[in-house]
């Protein structure tokens, strides 16, 4: 039975090749016009950032003002110190303080003018109401919230169930507006979304019982905030560890459950790097090693029919399908345009011609089941892109480790459909491919 713990609160084609190349070489007009920088920018990271990650600590810090950057770490989404056995142990403590110590410490490392904890925790609401926190907020030209559990920033930021801006979410909403930057990673990027914003669930026990809302004690089970976060992107719903946690599944699910006809799914140690957030020239580019995918629900179609999986009556169920999602998946420098829903791989990386006539491996576990002690992460990723690198099909099926009911997905080199590539053999980033998931 479920539990609500309330209290813990584009397609490309060959005509279009020759533009996609020249948009990855050139930068849009919206990043050359100075009259168009009238917003800031987020920096948001799919969780498991490395602190070696000169990358995106760099970009986070250029974007703050470079050696002049001062940085306020947020870290509020962490167990307050009062709650950490270890809050003595600087090796084994693991708490807000500790953690914004950490941060502030790596931000300096990298070249952060200052960086400095914001001390707003569960044990410490009030300070985000306080003036000298807000003026401390007023004196950053940058912003990082750290990872943990994301209710904890709704009840510390956004006055819990009230859903309303305290003053220091107000200053940084300010701050980010007149173009600072906001940062995050794991739970800190999921708390930039919009409404429906995810909290929890696995691939499996998502597609097949849908969505709920609340926050829920069983942890494989789908469940969103319906008012969302901090609602610093709207262009799509946010997920993060996607490859790692096998979490493409619960991502197309509660979209198709809730309305919305995008995801960013964020892999880890790596970065979505956002321009003019929630304007009309908002842009979108991926910093790391890993990579974005994007799954676009525009054209997509859900269908649920009852099938018995059995002779009794008892053996009878709902089984959920999906059809017509598109699939990109970005690597690093690459761009997105989220009104044109185009893709722009970055300079360098040019169309693959598959060569391979090796057909793509089975896959009987595409969404890394935690059920499954033999499981591969990026499970997904890597059938895709074994289609994409074979000339040998032009379609791939992936199952579900579980059954009762097991879920297939279908991945297809619809026309259109492009494999790009650095080194001319190795597909690394994916436009185009269709998605179709069914239940049986």
């Amino acid at each position: 039975m479920r539990t609500p713990f309330h209290s813990r609160r584009a397609v490309l084609t060959a005509g279009a090749t020759a533009l996609v190349l020249a948009l990855t070489i050139s930068p849009t007009a919206a990043d050359t016009n100075p009259a168009s920088r009238h917003s800031g920018s987020l920096v948001l990271v799919g969780g498991g950032l490395k602190e070696d990650n000169t990358a995106v600590y760099g970009e986070i810090i250029e974007r703050a003002g470079g050696a002049r950057a001062r940085i306020g770490v947020i870290t509020a989404s962490s167990v307050p110190a009062g709650q950490d056995p270890y809050a003595d142990d600087p090796d084994r403590c693991s708490n807000s303080e500790c953690n914004g110590a950490y941060y502030a410490d790596v931000f300096q490392r990298h070249g952060a003018a200052d960086a400095q904890w914001i001390p707003i925790d569960l044990d410490h609401i009030s300070n985000a109401d306080a003036d000298a926190v807000v003026r401390q907020v007023n004196s950053m030209s940058g912003f990082f919230f750290g990872g943990g559990d994301q209710s904890r920033y709704l009840a510390t930021l956004l006055n819990g169930a009230a859903h309303r801006d305290s003053r220091v979410l107000a200053a940084i909403r300010a701050k980010l507006a007149a173009g600072a930057v906001v940062a995050g990673t794991s739970a800190g990027a999921q708390i930039a979304a919009g409404a429906d914003m995810v909290t929890g669930g696995e691939s499996y026990e998502g597609l097949r019982d849908g969505s709920s809302p609340g926050y829920f004690e069983d942890a494989t089970v789908l469940g969103y905030e319906p008012e969302g976060g901090f609602g610093f992107l709207h262009s799509g719903l946010i997920d993060t560890h996607t490859g790692a946690y096998g979490r493409e599944g619960r991502a197309m699910r509660l979209a198709a459950d809730t309305g919305h006809d995008r995801v960013y799914a964020l892999e880890e140690n790596t970065a979505l790097v956002v321009e003019h957030p929630g304007g009309p020239h908002e842009r979108l580019r991926v910093l790391g090693p890993r990579g974005v995918a994007v799954f676009d629900l525009r054209r997509a179609h859900v269908r649920e029919e009852a099938t018995s999986a059995g002779r009794g009556a008892q053996d009878k169920h709902d089984v959920w399908s999906l059809t017509g999602v598109r699939y990109d998946y970005l690597t690093d420098g690459d761009r997105y345009d989220p009104r044109l829903r185009l893709a722009f791989p970055a300079a360098g990386k040019r169309p693959l011609a598959p060569l391979s006539a090796t057909p793509v491996p089975a896959n009987t576990d595409v969404f890394h089941s935690v059920a499954n002690p033999a499981g591969v992460p990026y499970s997904f990723l890597n059938t895709a892109r074994a289609l994409a690198a074979t000339r040998a099909q032009r379609t791939a099926e992936a199952t579900t480790f579980e059954d009762g009911p097991r879920f297939t997905v279908t991945f297809a080199k619809t026309p259109g459909f492009t494999g790009w590539s650095g080194d001319g053999t190795t597909p690394q980033t994916l436009t185009g491919m269709a998605i179709r998931v069914a239940g049986r």
